[in-house]
């Protein structure tokens, strides 16, 4: 077809004796946006770091504009104007807009740094971008900071451009502001390849489907004639029930309170503001609000991890029934009392798992300090690890990989699993889904429903709101730091929701 942008044919990627991808066929039109769809693991972002010049092929061929090229390098890939916008930014936090993007382009120009910002003004224009050329990357939002990333690859003069799950950390307001963007993008002419797992962003935003599975490119689909039942048949390659149970609450007592918690960060500035609740036993509260709006400090805070400067916090031990001010206890103590925090951060390797060690080892990270000689015993450990890796489908060789070769869906069920496997009386568990595909999603949503239906409080802090809204019993809105809303899960609405996340107070409107 002569309007094929970009063109893979019979793509395959090894990892020792393990196949990344096997013979992958997939194309992109000139102005058109293509979704690639699949399973944690299935080889989406391995087939594009490939076509990106991150990874080098072991069998295939890459045709751009009908020609055939090899990408041995991002800067091969640059000079083929395809551009790659991963999860994690790569970008210098001391640096404005302008430097990070100027950063590294030669363009045989003397350097001048108003010229840059006059083309970086009118790229943002063009397109319908907002963003600050001078503002400094540390003073961004996740939002801004990703808007600098795309904006990057433009200026290099990317005509393809691949965003690796670009929603994953934006509210549902900043998505359709990158959509809208990405609209233009389309209409300009660009080819835009976007990787998600989300099925309703890929129906509102592509015009065609790709759909990987253990490797192999299985179909590509125009999305006009789509469907959610049929993307997820043919990412699983069996029918897969899209509906969440949600039991209602059984012999609901008060488990945690807060109470006037406010902590004030090194510069004076309020990142918890005066927030009280309470979490219930055997319900999951869900925790909405902007990103950065103080829902990792709040859960840290529960956890020890964060100082506070007012407020109480007040534990209720099931088995004793006696009180606990946790403000006064440490991380391990509150641990110990069965408070469990599990963090999915946007670096999944950056909190709680150490990526050159093993499964087996990682589950040992939470005994290390119990240990009664210098010998340590592992067949607790590794009978967990195996336990988890069953239970959660984790896709490894083994239980004696090391976690940094996992991909990143599967480090996240091993950090999700093991704060699970302790049987905490409350689970704090922020993120949990973040970038998984929609199986191991549900997979992790039936595990928070099992602890709820054991009688744990469990407090859910997700991204998506249609998650939020199915899932859990209340859901509490926060922005900057103060509670602004406590709606029913069952009878809440999106867009009050939505309004709730952008109040600056409680009772305004």
């Amino acid at each position: 077809m002569e309007n094929i942008k970009l063109e893979c044919r019979n793509i395959t990627k090894t990892f020792g004796k393990v196949y990344a991808n096997r013979n992958c066929n997939l194309d992109v039109r000139k102005g058109e946006i293509l979704a690639i769809l699949g399973e944690n693991g299935s080889g989406k972002t391995t087939l594009m770091n490939m076509v990106a010049g991150i990874y080098f092929p072991d069998e295939g061929q890459i045709f751009v504009d009908g020609k055939e090229v090899v990408i041995k390098s991002p800067k091969d890939a640059f000079e083929h104007k395809i551009g790659m916008i991963h999860q994690h930014f790569k970008l210098v936090n001391v640096f404005s807009a302008t430097e990070n993007i100027a950063l590294g382009v030669d363009d045989g120009k003397r350097y001048n740094l108003s010229r840059i910002s006059k083309k970086v003004i009118e790229i943002t224009q063009r397109y319908g971008f907002i963003i600050d050329p001078d503002k400094k990357v540390h003073d961004m939002s996740v939002s801004e900071k990703q808007t600098v990333e795309i904006i990057k690859v433009l200026y290099r003069g990317a005509d393809i451009l691949i965003l690796d799950e670009p929603t994953a950390v934006l509210t549902p307001q900043e998505t359709e502001k990158l959509f809208n963007v990405l609209r233009r993008m389309r209409e300009d002419g660009k080819s835009i390849i976007i990787i998600t797992h989300k099925m309703h962003e890929v129906l509102s935003i592509s015009d065609r489907v790709a759909v990987l599975r253990r490797g192999e490119h299985i179909g590509t689909v125009n999305t006009a004639e789509a469907n959610e039942s049929l993307l997820t048949e043919m990412m699983m390659g069996e029918k897969v029930s899209l509906n969440i149970n949600r039991s209602e609450p059984k012999d609901s007592v008060d488990r945690l309170m807060l109470c006037g918690v406010t902590s004030v960060n090194e510069e004076g500035r309020k990142i918890l503001d005066n927030i009280s609740f309470t979490a219930k036993s055997g319900e999951i509260l869900g925790i909405a609000g902007i990103a950065g709006s103080g829902q990792r400090e709040l859960l840290e805070a529960i956890a020890g991890l964060h100082h506070l400067s007012e407020g109480t916090i007040t534990y209720i031990d099931p088995k004793t029934e006696k009180e606990e001010n946790l403000r006064d206890k440490s991380p391990i103590q509150i641990r110990d009392l069965g408070v469990r925090l599990s963090f999915v951060p946007e670096d999944r390797l950056g909190m709680g798992l150490v990526g050159n060690m093993d499964i087996i080892d990682n589950m040992m990270l939470r005994s290390y300090s119990k240990g009664k000689s210098a010998f340590l015993q592992r067949k607790e450990p590794k009978d967990l690890a195996e336990r988890i890796i069953n239970d959660l489908h984790v896709s490894t060789p083994g239980a004696t990989t090391p976690v940094r070769q996992l991909s990143g869906g599967n480090v996240q069920k091993v950090l999700v699993g093991r704060e699970i496997a302790a049987a905490p009386s409350v689970l704090m568990a922020a993120y949990p889904v973040r970038g998984l595909d929609v199986n191991a999603s549900y997979t992790i949503y039936n595990l928070l429903n099992e602890q709820k239906e054991r009688g744990v409080a469990v407090i859910f802090v997700g991204e998506d709101l249609d998650v939020l809204m199915e899932l859990c019993d209340r859901i509490m809105v926060i922005n900057s730091g103060r509670v602004t809303g406590m709606v029913d899960g069952r009878t809440a609405k999106k867009d009050h929701i939505g309004l709730l996340m952008t109040k600056s107070v409680e009772g305004e409107e």
